[in-house]
């Protein structure tokens, strides 16, 4: 017979936080909740995913579907009787074909928005890398993108929400994995530097440096004891100095209710990451030069990683009270040895791994070269192209700077000027006039008037004056 009672009350997970666990996980971590007021509301329904960031890229779009789903009762009601296994292995998504038509409207209309925005990111990809007259084909590209059901582009079906499950499930397995190896480029190439460093300087530079640094190494391994994450006296020391109660009652189950921050019956990754918080005061101070901030998200990480894998029984990355109090009996809870080793004891990479990242950087270095080097060259073209023009821009400009000059003069010669009270002064009319003709013309009509003695002789025209 299944549990009953409060037992029972605490084995129930609120609705949807099965699904929000499997699907959700901070990216970048916020203040401690345990520096929040205690007075704080507990966050629940749609605040609590959009408080957090998975990283993926389609997380908006995974935010909106569990948003429509929380409105749905008949999908709560089922949620509250599933488990993670049920959940990851895309048999609650069967449930979808009873919720009600709102919702699935709703559903269909997230799918089209994230479709046509696949689309718009697919587009813009391929205009970066090929020519605009290259025709692409967004059926085969959309198949790249796991967390849909690229056949059917406009109705949210419950083979999408299979999908969208299980693709989360798998990216989200694979975030630490992909932090860590992040990390581990972080301090190869922060090696890298420090050796290139060191072999620009002179023998007397060189040695002072390396004092310089020994020293900074020296002043960050000498700290308090760091205990092991999840340990009694880890949970003790929470216990006496951040809750200020006595550390000789300490009570599991008071200080789980304590921590479980948005009182929803488990510890996220969250909450116990804020449990590590004075454990990482001890090794790790933003004042201090010689303390690296990214190492300290590193060790925090490594904690939360520690207390999962020895805690988190069904790997749901959710603590309930039951796995929280099992944990406690076990032998380990109390021997601890000499404490928790820190990341400086455990090198993120082999010299090996640094060679090689090494021959990575120079090969990328030499190509960045290159291509600038074309750029240089392709600039320098354009410069003289951009000369040329230049030149030949001036030259268009002085042709038609010359035109104007010409045009203006002709008009000046064909136009009547005015006279000195602005009133027009007209030539005289020369039409009945005769011209004079030039010095060699005039003898050319004398000899013609002297070759025709017949004509007669032009006689003076009187006015009538005379007359």
């Amino acid at each position: 017979m299944p549990p009953s009672g409060p037992t029972a009350a605490l084995l129930l997970l609120p609705p949807l936080l099965l699904l929000r666990a499997v699907l959700t996980v901070p990216l970048e971590r916020g203040p401690s909740k345990e520096e929040s007021p205690a007075t704080e509301s507990p966050v629940s329904g749609p605040a609590l995913l959009s408080s957090q960031d998975t990283g993926l890229y389609y997380h908006r779009y995974l935010q909106e579907v569990i948003n429509v789903l929380e409105t749905d009762g008949h999908f709560r009601e089922k949620l509250q009787a599933a488990n993670a296994e049920d959940i990851k292995s895309g048999k609650l998504s069967r449930e979808l074909d009873f919720v009600s038509h709102h919702v699935r409207t709703k559903l269909d209309e997230l799918k089209r928005q994230e479709v046509s925005r696949l689309r718009m990111l697919l587009k813009a990809k391929m205009d970066a890398e090929q020519e605009p007259s290259v025709q692409l084909d967004h059926l085969s590209l959309l198949k790249q993108f796991e967390h849909l059901d690229p056949q059917n582009q406009h109705t949210f079906e419950a083979r999408d929400l299979e999908l969208l499950i299980q693709t989360a499930t798998r990216d989200l397995a694979q975030f630490d994995a992909a932090h860590h190896e992040e990390f581990k480029r972080y301090e190869m190439l922060k090696e890298h530097e420090r050796r290139r460093y060191l072999e620009s300087l002179g023998e007397e530079q060189r040695k002072e440096a390396e004092r310089k640094l020994e020293e900074q190494q020296r002043r960050h391994r000498e700290h308090p004891k760091i205990n092991v994450p999840g340990s009694q006296a880890q949970l003790k020391e929470v216990w006496e100095e951040l809750d200020g109660l006595d550390p000789n009652r300490f009570n599991p189950k008071t200080f789980f209710i304590l921590h479980d921050i948005n009182s929803d019956g488990v510890l996220d990754e969250q909450e116990l990451e804020a449990l590590f918080t004075k454990e990482l005061e001890k090794v790790y101070d933003p004042k201090n030069e010689e303390d690296d901030m990214r190492e300290m998200e590193e060790e925090r990480l490594r904690m939360r990683e520690h207390v999962m894998k020895n805690v988190d029984t069904n790997q749901d990355r959710l603590v309930t009270l039951e796995e929280f109090l099992a944990s406690t009996q076990r032998k380990e809870f109390g021997d601890t040895g000499e404490g928790w080793e820190t990341v400086e004891m455990h090198p993120a990479y082999t010299e090996d791994e640094l060679r090689r990242f090494e021959e990575e950087l120079a090969a990328r270095e030499a190509e960045l070269n290159a291509k600038a080097q074309r750029l240089n060259q392709e600039t320098e073209a354009l410069g003289r192209s951009q000369g040329r023009l230049e030149a030949q821009k001036r030259e268009l400009q002085q042709a038609v700077l010359q035109m104007e000059q010409r045009k203006q003069q002709q008009q000046s010669l064909n136009d009547p000027a005015a006279g000195p009270e602005g009133q027009l002064k007209f030539h005289p009319n020369t039409d009945d006039a005769p011209v004079p003709a030039p010095a060699g013309d005039q003898k050319d009509v004398a000899a013609s008037e002297k070759k025709d003695p017949e004509q007669p002789p032009k006689l003076p025209q009187l006015d009538s004056q005379h007359l």
